[in-house]
């Protein structure tokens, strides 16, 4: 009997270090494939680290064949160019996605938390521990945005989203709330 199989990547966007991660999920269960960062900060020009991203995006997706992409969105913060960067390299992360065909579904940080740790203002070191609990590994990245990115993979997985949601179609409630009994409130 052939298992369903569903490849999430992950991505913690960012213009200086970007992680990502890529679980296998089969029958409900997740393994971490590969975790890691794309370091950016010895490009001066913004516009070589957003081709690069958009590269290593599509790296990814040729490496992996992911089915499905989700992305941590953008918080909002004091510093109005930085925000415009990192909405940039979300963008252009997005579109790589895009161009293979896959949906991008956003969290926001306090969501990806909660549903890792339970506390949505769970410090990086909480969710990275509780990754190796949840994943069985022993390292500790260089950077915790790598398992940030993780981290974002497996909020989608627990999310339970059809693989595109974009390709959801409903003709009416009634065909909507059978395909959604998990979201009726009673």
């Amino acid at each position: 009997m052939k298992h369903k199989s569903e490849i999430i990547l992950g991505i913690d966007p960012g213009t200086i270090v970007m992680g990502y991660g890529v679980l296998e999920i089969i029958n409900k269960q997740a393994t971490l494939v590969e975790m890691g960062v794309l370091k950016l900060s010895k490009y001066k020009d913004a516009n070589v680290r957003l081709q690069i991203i958009y590269n290593k995006i599509s790296e990814l997706y040729r490496v992996h064949k992911p089915t499905q992409f989700a992305i941590e969105a953008p918080f909002f913060g004091k510093n109005v160019q930085s925000m415009l960067k990192l909405g940039r390299a979300q963008g252009v992360a997005i579109a790589s996605a895009m161009q293979v065909g896959l949906s991008a579904v956003e969290y926001s940080p306090k969501k990806i938390k909660q549903s890792i740790t339970g506390n949505g203002n769970a410090t990086k070191e909480q969710v990275w521990k509780m990754l190796q609990q949840i994943l069985k590994f022993d390292d500790k990245p260089e950077f915790l945005d790598a398992t940030d990115a993780v981290a974002v993979a497996l909020c989608h997985h627990y999310q339970g989203l059809p693989p595109n949601p974009a390709d959801t179609k409903y003709g009416d409630w009634a065909s909507f709330l059978k395909n959604n009994t998990h979201r009726i409130k009673k």
